[in-house]
């Protein structure tokens, strides 16, 4: 395991967050969250959404169940099928245009599995299960991380700016990631937090309508205040300063 002064006494040990920062590192830069690039916070943003097509392909699918439900929550199929159809011809767009499939892919796997577990259960509240779970997984993941050094913000970064884990043994770059995660970590908590007791009184209007409100209009700000955050520590640091702050 490396220690906080970047070392790394057991080699197959430290493997573990080097593989680990890699796989996230090339999430983020597939994402075109990576630092190295020139280009605006707005442009980093946008591509993170994924543009208008990442937009609706995120939007598009709930808002329909939203609606359809309120409207007409019987048969329950409806509303299901209509937000599951919608994330299948996203995804067969994708496919026709040899575009990366994998963001519409996995949210029509995400809404099939989520419809199959409110047509079994009987419930349109179910659909939203697979949110609540990884908001809670995800949160969790990001506060232990920050907690325990090894922010998972700390090692796409590291990978993505050629620093591996060495940032651990700076101070500064180490603070700013344990506070970038726990930030990520407060966002999933608070999506949590609001929607599990509406899911748990089967409300399903308010519960579709606030995970909206949660989701992209959050996650946008936060990605801008994570790429300005790690820009300017990169852009800041330099071997004489980072040896002094050893």
């Amino acid at each position: 395991m490396t220690d906080p002064d970047g070392k790394r006494p057991d080699s197959e040990a430290a493997s573990t967050p080097d593989v680990l920062g890699a796989a996230l590192g090339g999430v983020a830069r597939r994402a075109g969250l990576d630092p190295n690039e020139d280009a605006s916070t707005q442009k980093v943003v946008w591509s993170a959404m994924g543009g208008w097509r990442g937009i609706l392909e995120s939007v598009l699918p709930s808002l329909a169940f939203v609606t359809l439900f309120t409207i007409s929550p019987e048969p329950l199929i409806l509303s299901l099928g209509v937000s599951v159809g919608l994330a299948a011809v996203f995804t067969i767009v994708r496919l026709v245009q040899k575009s990366p499939p994998s963001a519409a892919l996995g949210g029509l796997i995400a809404a099939a599995a989520a419809a199959a577990l409110a047509l079994f259960t009987g419930r349109g509240a179910d659909n939203f299960v697979p949110g609540l779970i990884t908001n809670a997984v995800y949160g969790t993941a990001f506060l232990v991380s920050a907690l325990i050094g090894w922010s998972l913000i700390g090692l796409a970064a590291g990978f993505l700016m050629g620093d591996a884990t060495a940032w651990r043994a700076d101070r500064r770059k180490r603070r700013a990631f344990r506070w970038l995660g726990i930030a990520w970590a407060v966002l999933f908590f608070a999506r949590l937090a609001v929607q599990l007791p509406l899911y748990l009184t089967d409300q399903v209007t308010a519960l579709g309508t606030l995970k909206l409100v949660m989701g992209l209009p959050l996650f946008a700000p936060l990605i801008a205040v994570t790429w300005l955050v790690v820009r300017a520590l990169y852009a800041r640091a330099s071997p004489t300063s980072e040896a002094s702050e050893a």
